[in-house]
């Protein structure tokens, strides 16, 4: 386990259990977090129904009391205190039901290692077949089911479904042939955890399904049996735990188990070059290229060749701004490799859905360089701020601008009667610029609170435990954006590095839409690709098409022909050729980053799996 924690065991004495731990062979812990109410009652149960049918000497219970904040270690020390079969493991900082039940087991006597909820929603009579199943070597890993078919539990529909859906999930991605991951009712031999515990990642809620996953995986047998399951506690779902938390580790498992030993270099090189290829097809996925082509072959190509150049000279200042980011953040990395690895991300953008590129990024420069995934999104998160607040301003300008002038008029007639894509760009890019605002209103008053805004936020739609640990991660986050933007040097660099690169971008369309001839004056020419290629990139930020591809032509387009005398044929040509320039060249420059850093972005998936630190601290039992 990560970081300092106090393991301390308390017991009947220091040397009490020297008799009963010589013949310990099950031992049974019992998770507890805040269950002041219940533990004394359930130890007591769990004492009583092991001594009906195992001999004096050859069980203990173990409370993993993990971090409570009520009566809980007071009562679990007396527990201890009293009864030399029972011990008391605690910790003073939350580990998650897997990090608590891992070191207990770790600690435990026995070669046979059960666990159970401590409300004891399952019935205790199943406790004996539970054991025997292990002790006598018929199982590897033994689990009570409340979906078997001849004994279903009655669940109410608001869990019954939602976890009915979890193991269909486990068992269609995972390949496990249980029906119920998630009952709180499991037994292991000593063998089989040593084995699979350095293979389990997670530490929370997860825990179990991927023991009993990898179990499965490693050859284990695995015995599942129907148990009398009563509800009791919560039931409702949370949407962190159940959604955010063991949706997620389901996907990390999945891509474990089942894609990353299927890599191979020559694999990531064959699919570099599809996705580069895929990548281009996209463009055309949404746009009807036959009505624009007589446009585009009239265009400059010397001019178009001009644009291309200057957007090629934005792409050091990415990597410029991108280092200064990580600077502020403690982390010194050369512009070159942060070059790389933002084509790699944006390559990735035009090509996965829900800008997945983004992830990419964070797991090239965790693995090439060792930067921690929540760092990794915090310099993305700051650089897309700084990227939303440069264009929105830039748009704002003009549009205080084309006020002036009496043009907006005009302009909304023409976005109110507009159809397709161009008006569901710029009703996009309405709505992104407002959110951008509120959220950098909110990291600002985040900031400038006493409050720990973040957790109060999580702990709104979620009072699960594992809450705790989002929110950890999310005010982590929270506070590198702010050091981000904290210091005046920091906020003066990036800002300026944001606009320089956004003004290159405007300066591509400008050069396209002028290798089109459209007879603009300069002053309108430039104003109406300002603003253009703003809101063009304001509505590509929602994830609606793999690189924003439809989204941005469609705003362009819609501006274009509100703001000018220019005809549809016209202004659709000039922003095909102006996204698919700008395209083109990230492609390119993601595929050489590619080849140049050794990865792709399959590999970039693939060694970005977060190692387990392998050094803990030592447990000590004396």
């Amino acid at each position: 386990m990560d970081g300092p924690r106090d393991g301390r065991e308390t017991a009947a004495s220091p040397l009490g259990n020297g008799d009963v731990a010589a013949g310990v062979s099950v031992s049974v812990v019992l998770p507890a977090y805040n269950e002041e109410r219940t533990i004394e009652s359930t130890v007591a149960t769990t004492l009583r129904t092991l001594a009906s049918f195992l001999d004096a000497g050859t069980f203990e219970v173990i409370v993993a009391e993990d971090g409570c904040d009520d009566r809980t270690p007071e009562i679990a020390d007396r527990l201890a205190a009293e009864d030399n079969r029972v011990r008391h493991f605690h910790s003073e900082e939350r580990l998650g039901r897997g990090g608590a039940l891992e070191r207990a087991f770790e600690a435990a006597r026995g070669d046979v290692l059960v666990y159970f909820d401590t409300d004891l929603a399952t019935d205790m009579r199943h406790l004996e077949a539970l054991i025997e199943r292990v002790r006598s070597g018929s199982a590897d890993v033994a689990t009570g089911s409340r979906w078997m078919p001849q004994n279903v539990a009655d669940r109410p529909a608001k869990r019954g479904v939602p976890s009915r859906i979890y193991n269909g999930l486990v068992r269609a991605l995972l390949g496990s042939n249980l029906r119920d991951h998630q009952c709180g009712f499991k037994a292991f031999s000593r063998e089989a955890f040593e084995d699979l515990r350095t293979d389990v990642e997670d530490e929370h809620w997860f825990w179990d399904t991927e023991m009993l996953v990898r179990a499965q995986r490693a050859g284990y047998e695995v015995s599942e049996f129907p148990v009398e399951w009563t509800p009791k506690g919560d039931t409702k779902v949370d949407l962190v735990r159940d959604v955010l938390g063991m949706g997620s580790q389901i996907l990390r498992t999945w891509w474990q188990l089942s894609v990353s030993p299927r890599l191979s270099r020559r694999v990531n090189l064959a699919v570099g070059a599809m996705l580069a290829v895929l990548a281009l097809s996209l463009m055309t996925q949404y746009i009807d290229f036959g009505a624009v082509l007589a446009e585009m072959r009239e265009a400059d190509p010397a001019l178009v060749g001009a644009a291309a150049l200057v957007y090629v000279l934005s792409w050091p200042l990415r990597g410029l701004r991108y280092r200064d980011i990580l600077a502020e953040l403690g982390y010194h990395e050369r512009v070159d490799f942060l070059m790389g690895a933002v084509f790699i991300s944006q390559t990735g953008n035009l090509v996965f859905p829900a800008r997945a590129g983004d992830f990419i990024r964070a797991y090239v420069v965790k693995a090439r360089r060792g930067i921690p995934y929540p760092t990794g999104f915090a310099s993305l998160a700051a650089e897309r701020v700084f990227d939303l607040l440069t264009i929105a301003s830039m748009a704002g300008i003009v549009l205080i601008g084309y006020t002036a002038t009496g043009q907006t008029a005009e302009l909304a007639r023409t976005v109110v009667g507009a159809e397709g894509a161009g008006r569901v760009a710029v009703a996009v890019a309405v709505g992104v610029g407002l959110v951008a605002i509120a959220a950098v209103g909110g990291i600002a008053l985040s900031a400038r609170s006493d409050r720990d805004l973040v957790t109060a936020l999580v702990h709104r739609v979620s009072t699960d435990s594992y809450a705790d640990f989002v929110a950890g991660v999310i005010a982590r986050f929270v506070t590198d954006l702010q050091t981000v933007a904290g210091t005046r040097g920091g906020f003066a660099r990036v800002g300026a590095s944001s606009v320089a690169i956004w003004t290159l971008d405007v300066a591509t369309a400008i050069l396209v839409l002028a290798a089109f001839a459209p007879g603009l004056p300069v002053v309108e020419l430039v104003a109406v690709s300002f603003f253009a290629v703003s809101v063009g990139n304001l509505a590509k930020v929602l994830p609606l098409s793999p690189g924003g591809v439809g989204l941005y032509e469609g705003a362009f387009t819609l501006l274009v022909v509100g703001l000018t005398p220019l005809g549809a044929e016209l202004a659709l040509g000039a922003a095909v050729l102006d996204h698919a320039v700008k395209n083109l060249i990230t492609v390119v420059g993601g595929y050489a980053s590619m080849l140049g850093l050794n990865v792709s972005l399959t590999t970039a998936v693939e060694e970005s799996r977060e190692v387990r630190e392998s050094a803990e601290e030592p447990v000590n039992l004396d």
